[in-house]
């Protein structure tokens, strides 16, 4: 699966508004799944024109969601019924619950779960922190998807910090991963800032099916590509491994 971040009028990308996501996905809607509204990017166009973008993308099929800092900025602020008046405004019809830069209790975030599930609105859940002290706990991470699941929750992202800290603390982090059971079940944060370089690693570490999110808009179909053995980046396997469906 592939996620994107829709990060607005960007050098990565000219998105936000229906036109350029538009062209974006008569070329690429086949290969994502679903669009990350950046941060605070909901309140911050227009929005008639995040409404307009949402249901663009749900006419190709992709699944929008509002990033987890537009959550943290609303619970902060006890503004979540402005978030879910907002949320239902706009129509975008997901929300990412993070906890990058606040905490709850398990209870506590059970219950923000099922708080804007029973709107309707489709919940992604994102573990981990921006600045982590410590490397994230397997366990803990697995105990986490597992909770989440029980609510409904098919993918849980790994915030990009927590993985990357993870992977430099951890010799044996990645074997341990692989292994777990409910490893599929994860969406992996990739930096756009070490594209392409990090992204063949996280495919060939793996494997081409890897759940990846924080894929920018131009990056898409060259990660598509990589997927299939295409760039020189993958060294065009497609062609270089005859007979190869798969590294």
């Amino acid at each position: 699966m592939t996620s994107m971040i829709d990060f607005g009028p960007d050098t990565f990308g000219w998105t936000g508004a229906p036109g350029g996501i538009g062209n974006l996905l008569d070329a690429c809607a086949d290969y994502i799944d679903y669009a990350k509204i950046y941060a605070l990017n909901a309140l911050l166009l227009p929005r008639d024109t995040v409404k307009a973008a949402a249901k663009l993308y749900r006419d190709h099929d992709i699944a929008p969601f509002a990033g987890g800092i537009l959550f943290e900025y609303a619970w902060q602020r006890n503004e979540l019924d402005g978030l879910e008046k907002l949320l239902v405004e706009l129509d975008i019809g997901g929300l990412e619950i993070s906890e990058n830069y606040v905490s709850l209790a398990p209870d506590e975030r059970a219950r923000m779960i099922e708080r804007f599930q029973k709107r309707g609105i489709d919940i992604k859940y994102e573990f981990g922190r921006k600045n982590p002290t410590a490397p994230l706990s397997l366990d803990e991470l697995g105990a986490v998807v597992d909770a989440v699941g029980r609510q409904g929750i098919e993918h849980v992202i790994v915030e990009q910090s927590d993985f990357d800290m993870l992977v430099a603390a951890r010799a044996d982090a990645i074997p341990a991963l692989k292994t777990q059971p409910w490893f599929e079940r994860l969406l992996i944060e990739a930096d756009p800032y070490r594209f392409p370089k990090q992204h063949v690693e996280l495919l060939e570490t793996f494997g081409t099916e890897a759940n990846l999110a924080n894929i920018t808009p131009g990056q898409v179909l060259r990660l598509e590509g990589f997927r299939r053995g295409i760039g020189r980046a993958v060294n065009y396997w497609i062609v270089s491994r005859p007979g190869s469906s798969d590294r």
